[in-house]
């Protein structure tokens, strides 16, 4: 594996080429996983493989005697539903906390069959479960285990053909896992969660980006996951340090919100291209909880419509009507400083045919969350891998954003921007986010607390030396034991350009 930052740099903007060329939610290789399944045996094991009670995909066998393996989890329902009050979950080792604890380096075993192990590695894009074991501080259980991500997380570590292949046996050390603890019954959980998120970090030098990008979110009271490093062993080799970080879905909701039983969205936008509220039938297919209930779409669409039927004159009193405007701006400031290219203010658009002909302009990288009992609805980030590289300038020739914030170019039509003139629309020119950008004193005065406060350079650099002082050792560990991991020079070469490109925001 090449360590060159500029390298890994160019490495990432295939991922958000991907969502170009095939849609934000970076699902391309939906067709190469039906060509690889049609061509592979499954693995056979004497573990029952049980069927995925809060997903909406189907079970697939591919022998009778073999195991069940579930599909990809992309797809993959993240409803938790509410948890069995009379019989209760058979694991309870203590709350999320521990998990999450930033003062703590954890260590996780994964344990699976060598024949289950080499299915996974036979092709990782399948994002399929095989069963095994999770061990932790001496105890263990039985889980579901699978490589995780979209297309852009297989660049570079796959043998297929082509850079942006999804086929192909595993090359990389390290690929980010998905472990399923509710694997045998729904209701299972451990340390409070059902599913714990491994990301390989493959694509960030400094291993960083993903914890302090969510620690900065959350300590602006916006609500974020909880991101922290974990040591992880397979099959009792060290795999390498990874980020742990929470899984967004229905415990996460009821774990930030006043009332979390609302609808959960990823990767949709309430207000078409048209300027029209988004339909239901998209509003489902990117419904992440109450599937099964027989949901209704009101809330973010009659908010979607209020916005559409408002003007400047009343646009803000809408806002404020159906979001935490503070949280939303709070949102903002720190997508900002930390060059957040990849998330939320990216609207990609297609080539200048596809868009000449309908095609429409998205972001990703994003949850929405609807409060039913104060009807307020409200962002949440995701994937920050990206965050951090265009800081002191566009680095990648995908990702950067043209425009400061609230601003607009060519008229609020799309336009050619980056090394590759792929095309963009200016974020302001969307009604939500255009009015966001009129909040001008409730943002400076966040954006003024944001840089005192948790942004500060004192702060930042400490918690960076500590996580550091934490992982350091795994790092040296992972060099040691694989030839494409980065080395400790490497590393703390990240880390110093990381707080390099931090202090030249401030300054800004």
């Amino acid at each position: 594996m090449i360590h060159d930052v500029g390298i890994k740099k160019f490495l990432a903007a295939f991922i958000t080429f991907l969502v170009l060329a095939f849609g934000a939610s970076c699902s391309s290789g939906e067709a190469n996983t039906q060509k690889a399944t049609q061509n592979m045996e499954s693995p056979t094991d004497s573990t029952p493989m049980q069927s995925d009670d809060d997903s909406d995909t189907s079970v697939k066998s591919t022998q009778e005697t073999g195991p069940d393996v579930k599909e990809s989890e992309e797809e993959e329902s993240d409803s938790e539903g509410e948890p069995d009050i009379q019989d209760g979950p058979r694991y309870s080792y203590g709350d999320s906390d521990y998990l999450f604890d930033q003062e703590k380096l954890h260590t996780f075993e994964l344990t699976l069959s060598d024949q289950n192990l080499a299915y996974l590695d036979s092709a990782p894009a399948l994002e399929e479960y095989v069963p095994g074991t999770l061990t932790f501080e001496g105890e263990t259980l039985p889980v579901g285990i699978r490589y995780k991500g979209s297309v852009g997380a297989w660049v570079g570590c796959l043998s297929g053909e082509g850079f942006l292949s999804t086929e192909g046996e595993k090359e990389c050390t390290k690929l980010s896992t998905k472990v399923k603890i509710n694997w045998e019954d729904s209701d299972d959980t451990f340390y409070e969660v059902k599913k714990l998120q491994f990301h390989s970090q493959n694509l960030d030098p400094t291993k960083m980006h993903e914890r302090l990008g969510y620690w900065l979110f959350r300590e602006m009271g916006v609500p974020a996951p909880r991101s922290v490093h974990a040591r992880l062993i397979i099959n009792g080799q060290f795999n390498g340090i990874y980020a742990l970080t929470e899984q967004i879905d229905g415990r996460f909701t009821r774990e930030n919100f006043d009332d979390g039983t609302g609808n959960l969205y990823k990767e949709i936008w309430p207000i078409t291209n048209s300027g029209v509220p988004m339909p239901a039938e998209p509003l489902q297919n990117a419904l992440k909880t109450n599937e099964d209930e027989d949901p209704t779409f009101d809330i973010i669409q009659q908010f979607a419509q209020a916005v559409v039927d408002s003007d400047g004159t009343t646009r803000q009193d809408v806002l404020r009507q159906w979001m935490n405007v503070d949280q939303a701006l709070a949102y903002m400031v720190v997508d900002r400083a930390i060059a957040n290219d990849d998330g939320v203010l990216h609207f990609y658009c297609g080539g200048s045919e596809e868009i000449d002909f309908g095609g429409g302009c998205n972001s990703h990288n994003f949850y929405w969350y609807e409060d039913p009992t104060a009807e307020l609805i409200h962002l949440v980030p995701w994937d920050l891998d990206n965050a951090f590289d265009n800081i002191t300038g566009p680095a990648n020739p995908v990702t950067p954003i043209k425009d400061k914030w609230g601003e607009k170019t060519n008229d609020c039509k799309p336009f050619a921007y980056g090394q590759w003139g792929l095309t963009q629309l200016s974020a302001a020119c969307d009604p939500i986010i255009g009015t966001l950008a009129t909040f001008e004193q409730d943002y400076q005065e966040l954006r003024d607390a944001f840089f005192a406060g948790p942004f500060a350079k004192e702060t930042v650099e400490d918690l960076l030396n500590t996580w550091a002082g934490q992982i350091k050792d795994a790092v040296n560990e992972a060099d040691e034991a694989h030839n494409d991991q980065p080395s400790m020079s490497e590393w703390l070469r990240a880390i110093e350009k990381l707080k390099g490109d931090l202090e030249y925001a401030r300054n800004q």
